[in-house]
């Protein structure tokens, strides 16, 4: 399918193309912003092609427009970047001004309008680059997503079969949690169907754990290698830690600067002033992937942070709401995780840990027991001892266990020490 008005252009040619999953359309405007080219290509090898030499005949590419380019665009848009043509992302319009009333909708009004666009150089970005580690890391965060939704989906479905069994299978299993509730499951798989679907569910369950935690190991072993900032970021673990980096791409130098990041995670302030009230509300845009990492990240020093906490005990004096002491929050991680991003090996080194290492092997208790008696992880331990991570409340359990003399019925409880997840 073709709509054609010219044959070609001389001087520069803006391009749109309206992105889809079988097919692309190209729209062309020479300098005037007259049409030269409108035409529909498949969205295969052959169809980059095509369409690649229907822009090179119409003219010199000024700007390529395109939308979706990460996702029904993504292979067009790295075989565009390859011939060296200008490929910028369309940004979607507001809703208000997609179309007028009584205005049609079609690809090629859509195409038009990215090119459109691309001449006057208006919501325009930098696509992704998708062609380093950023990538490997998007598509194993979305696998161990799938795993995870996976593993939910079959605790439920036991839970509603569970529901209607026989007395004296439901008893047997009323209030346990989710997970003991399918490591014991098998225990049934021989009384009748009933049983045998039970079980099925059950080692769903575990392929679907075991599956989302091999995941998480591959991503936290990426992050170790490319970009390590940001799992030293406190409160940072490999799946926030993911989801930021996906958010920014294979080329975080695209973003201009740390409020464009911000923005981008749908941590930027948004101005709700009106007469004598002067106040911000939450942003409800941008990447809500990125935006549940900051949140998860905000939350974890609120309850683990004591310099956290008192700010947002300030911050609550000054009559600000529990969201707003939140969206500030999430504003200043935005902050460190672009600095992050933008020096990925740059790690601000924790305190020494050698006179806590001095004590532990004085009293001769292993990291296997120390780990124990502080509630948290040998793996903690060891990172902490060495100065990988700023682990702040394991360390400060650490110091008040060695300061009564490393007692092993220590009972950290009593100093209202949680353990650090690296959630």
């Amino acid at each position: 399918m073709q709509n054609e008005s010219a044959p070609g252009a001389r001087g520069p040619v803006f391009c749109g193309v309206d992105t889809h999953a079988d097919s692309h359309w190209l729209y062309v405007l020479d300098w005037r912003g007259r049409k030269v080219l409108s035409r529909q290509f498949p969205a295969d090898a052959a169809g980059y092609e095509a369409l690649a030499g229907a822009i090179a005949a119409a003219g010199e590419p000024a700007c390529v427009a395109m939308e979706g380019t990460s996702s029904y665009g993504a292979g067009l848009t790295r075989h565009l970047a390859s011939l060296g043509m200008p490929v910028r992302e369309a940004l979607s319009p507001a809703r208000m001004q997609r179309r007028r009333p009584g205005q049609g909708k079609c690809d090629e009004a859509d195409a038009e309008r990215a090119a459109r666009a691309a001449m006057s150089g208006s919501r325009l970005g930098t696509p992704k680059s998708q062609d380093g580690w950023v990538d490997g890391v998007r598509c194993m965060l979305a696998a161990r997503s799938g795993a995870v939704k996976a593993r939910t989906s079959a605790i439920n479905t036991a839970r509603s079969l569970l529901t209607t069994a026989p007395e004296g299978l439901r008893s047997r299993f009323r209030g346990m949690g989710g997970p003991r509730l399918m490591e014991e499951l098998p225990s049934v798989r021989a009384e009748g169907a009933l049983g045998a679907a039970l079980g099925a569910l059950a080692d769903l369950w575990a392929a679907a754990r075991d599956a989302a935690l091999d995941m998480e190991l591959a991503i936290e072993a990426s992050l170790e290698e490319n970009c390590p900032a940001l799992l030293a970021m406190y409160g940072c673990g490999p799946v926030s830690a993911a989801k930021l980096a996906v958010a920014a791409g294979d080329n975080p130098g695209r973003l201009r600067s740390e409020a464009s990041f911000a923005a981008i995670c749908g941590a930027c302030p948004i101005p709700a002033s009106s007469g004598k009230t002067v106040r911000h509300r939450l942003n409800r845009g941008g990447d809500r992937q990125a935006n549940s990492a900051l949140h998860e990240i905000a939350r974890q020093r609120v309850m683990r942070d004591p310099e956290t906490a008192e700010y947002a005990e300030r911050a609550r004096g000054r009559g600000k709401s529990d969201r707003e002491v939140m969206r500030c929050l999430k504003r200043y991680v935005a902050r460190e995780a672009y600095r992050a991003l933008m020096r990925p090996h740059e790690i601000r080194r924790p305190e020494d840990a050698s006179e806590l290492v001095a004590a532990r092997r004085a009293a001769k208790v292993s990291q296997v027991r120390a780990a124990s008696i502080l509630g948290t992880s040998e793996k903690y331990i060891s990172m902490l001892e060495r100065g990988q991570r700023e682990l702040k409340p394991i360390r400060r359990a650490y110091e008040a266990w060695v300061e009564a003399g490393l007692p092993l019925d220590w009972d950290r409880q009593a100093l209202n020490c949680i353990p650090f997840l690296g959630l």
